[in-house]
């Protein structure tokens, strides 16, 4: 049961987190520095890159866990 709770204590902490490092990648993007840099080079800095990756993976995973952690319970 401990374990149960524990796996949906971590998707969810894991989905926070990307929701939070998205925030960031967007804040990030809008920033003028990275403004200019999408508009003379065409991509995003590094930085913001990064945000939008972990991000990303993060969200995804806490997402998958919280309903494949459902689904695992009932078969």
């Amino acid at each position: 049961m401990t374990e149960l709770m524990n796996s949906k204590v971590l998707a969810i902490v894991l989905l926070v987190v990307g929701v939070i490092l998205l925030f960031f990648a967007y804040q990030s993007s809008q920033s003028l520095g990275d403004q200019v840099s999408e508009a003379v080079t065409g991509r995003f800095t590094d930085s913001t890159i990064w945000f939008l990756i972990f991000g990303a993976a993060a969200a995804v995973a806490g997402i998958a866990m919280l309903v494949l952690g459902k689904t695992a319970r009932h078969s």
